[in-house]
């Protein structure tokens, strides 16, 4: 399968759970699944990469639309059209995040470790449990270089929201050419970042969200490589504190 393709089989996941996502990574011999029984979006799913200068990539299985309608009846159709990838207008196309999923998967096997959450779009449901009562992995994720989330909407954009340093934004910036507009709002990695620095990237998706969500292919093929380059490159540790 071409990138491409990876991509549109997980835009075609239906959008109002995540079971199929998380379906994706469990044949992983390293994987660690874990659920609360009452809460379905208390779970995350944790593979840890064998290289010893690892990187934590993070990205969440549910969408919004999981949230705010849940009717699994409605189907959703993805075409291509101008070089994006889009939907029937009835409902959105879960590009935030099953692009950022489809990345992980792209770069499974890569040597650095994966975070699959889910309840993001709900508070950080998944993210916030995993720190509040799953203390070995929590250390674990902590025990890493720094973490990457690829969910954020845009071509080149980059936020660290309150999980950088001055240090780290000049790293990320330099080493990828992608600029921060502002430190607004939150995501998973400011739950997770407890010790470690952490960085969202943009990857490609516009008016997200809405019925009108859209993809753009070239952008998050583009993001793609740039984080296989960076994770090629020599990667220090960014502890959470400048020192």
């Amino acid at each position: 399968m071409t990138d491409k393709q990876v991509l549109k089989e997980f835009l075609e996941l239906p959008l109002w759970n995540s079971e199929d996502v998380f379906e994706k990574f469990r044949y992983h011999l390293k994987s660690i699944f874990s659920e609360d029984r009452v809460n379905p979006k208390k779970r995350f799913l944790y593979i840890e990469g064998f290289l010893r200068e690892k990187v934590l990539l993070v990205a969440h299985a549910d969408t919004f639309f999981d949230k705010h309608y849940g009717y699994p009846e409605n189907d959703h159709e993805i075409t291509e059209k101008d070089g994006y990838f889009t939907g029937e207008k009835k409902n959105g196309i879960g590009a935030d995040d099953r692009a950022g999923c489809a990345m992980l998967y792209l770069l499974r096997d890569s040597g650095h470790s994966i975070l699959i959450t889910d309840g993001e779009e709900q508070g950080q449901t998944g993210s916030r449990w995993l720190m509040e009562y799953n203390y070995d992995i929590a250390d674990r994720i902590n025990d890493h270089q720094f973490m990457i989330q690829l969910d954020l909407k845009n071509a080149a954009d980059f936020k660290c929201y309150s999980a950088g340093t001055d240090s780290f934004r000049e790293f990320i910036q330099n080493i990828t050419g992608y600029t921060e507009p502002n430190r607004d709002r939150g995501t998973d990695i400011v739950r997770l970042c407890r010790d470690i620095t952490g960085v969202n990237f943009s990857i490609g998706y516009y008016d997200e969200h809405t019925t009108g969500e859209r993809i753009n292919i070239r952008e998050w093929e583009n993001t793609l490589n740039m984080i296989r380059k960076l994770l090629s490159a020599k990667l220090p540790r960014f502890p959470l504190r400048d020192k």
